[in-house]
């Protein structure tokens, strides 16, 4: 049977080699890549976690989503393998976590950071809290 691997991507450099290797090492099992509107982004957040007032924001970032998932289906075609793709609003490694056990994944490969500088040490690392709080085994590429 194959297992269901999920890869979070953010269109960082780290991101793009974490799908690379999934495709090489997963490529014959079914592969979602899952990309996370983080209402942070916008210095709001409002209850519901889509910045109060802001559909266009949020309109721009699903358009951002699909944006790359059209990249990541590029380069999955160069290994004959079609990607599923979710988009779902919330903080990444909360939503990451989340979504891989709500959906039945049995793996997570991701990039070791997609921010950097201040932003990575206020905010933490996304796939150090993803290590920690995930149920199923995560792959980590650096």
């Amino acid at each position: 049977m194959a297992k269901r691997i999920l890869v979070p991507i953010d269109g960082s450099t780290q991101s793009d080699d974490a799908l690379e290797h999934a495709l090489a090492e997963f490529g014959d099992h079914d592969l979602t890549v899952l990309h996370v509107i983080d209402p942070v982004d916008t210095g709001y957040s409002g209850p519901v976690g889509i910045p109060g007032g802001s559909e266009e924001w949020y309109e721009n970032a699903k358009k951002e989503s699909e944006e790359l998932f059209e990249d990541a289906q590029a380069v999955a075609d160069e290994y004959g393998v079609t990607l599923d793709t979710a988009t779902e609003p919330g903080r990444p490694a909360r939503t990451i976590v989340e979504y891989a056990d709500d959906e039945g994944f049995d793996q997570i490969v991701m990039g070791s950071h997609g921010r950097s500088g201040v932003s990575r040490i206020l905010l933490g690392s996304v796939a150090e809290t993803v290590v920690r709080r995930a149920t199923m085994p995560v792959t980590v590429v650096r």
